[in-house]
């Protein structure tokens, strides 16, 4: 009998320890001292407009002299490619992330040092640009003469809403400037 009472008493002893965890007054164990988290109201964002490269501009040659497709006065062959894009949004704005991978070539004008490549970012929904900006974007190209390079413009922002920009028409162009041509430096003689 010494048994079933002891096992009566184990049995008991594990009921009060497990009703000692469970309270009723669940902040019993906090202290006033303890931020309390403020809820968060959430914004569903489920667009995210996608990024294109523009066929006609992803690709940037400049020459000496602006001598225009002479193979042997070709300073640099800039690319763009491989682009993606992060979203985040409130109420009233949409702030877009826009990342793409670049690589830089030098043509046997070109020197190695900084190059400061023309990049527009273009936000369009259909015909109507909303949002337009040409971004001087700095890449130091070594000794070897090739380089790749991250371009990140993370402040590209627009209206959230159906009517200004978030809809599914909604695009984000990227490639270079083709009005602005890098000044060559040239020493007097």
């Amino acid at each position: 009998m010494s048994g079933q009472s002891s096992f009566k008493f184990v049995s008991v002893s594990l009921l009060a320890i497990l009703a000692g965890c469970n309270s009723s007054a669940p902040t019993s164990g906090l202290s006033a001292a303890e931020p309390v988290a403020q809820p968060v109201a959430p914004v569903v964002q489920a667009y995210c407009p996608p990024v294109v490269l523009r066929d006609e501009t992803a690709v940037r040659s400049s020459y000496a002299g602006n001598a225009k497709d002479d193979p042997d006065k070709l300073i640099y062959r800039a690319s763009l490619a491989d682009a993606t894009r992060a979203c985040s949004a409130n109420e009233a704005t949409m702030t877009i992330n826009v990342v793409a991978q670049g690589r830089l070539i030098l043509g046997p004008a070109g020197k190695s040092g900084r190059v400061t490549l023309p990049v527009v970012v273009e936000v369009v929904d259909g015909d109507n640009v909303i949002y337009s900006q040409s971004v001087s974007f700095p890449v130091d190209v070594p000794a070897e003469g090739s380089t790749q390079f991250i371009f990140n413009k993370a402040d590209v922002s627009i209206p959230n809403t159906a009517a200004s920009g978030n809809s599914r028409f909604t695009r984000v162009r990227l490639g270079f400037d083709e009005g602005s041509v890098a000044k060559t430096s040239r020493k007097k003689r």
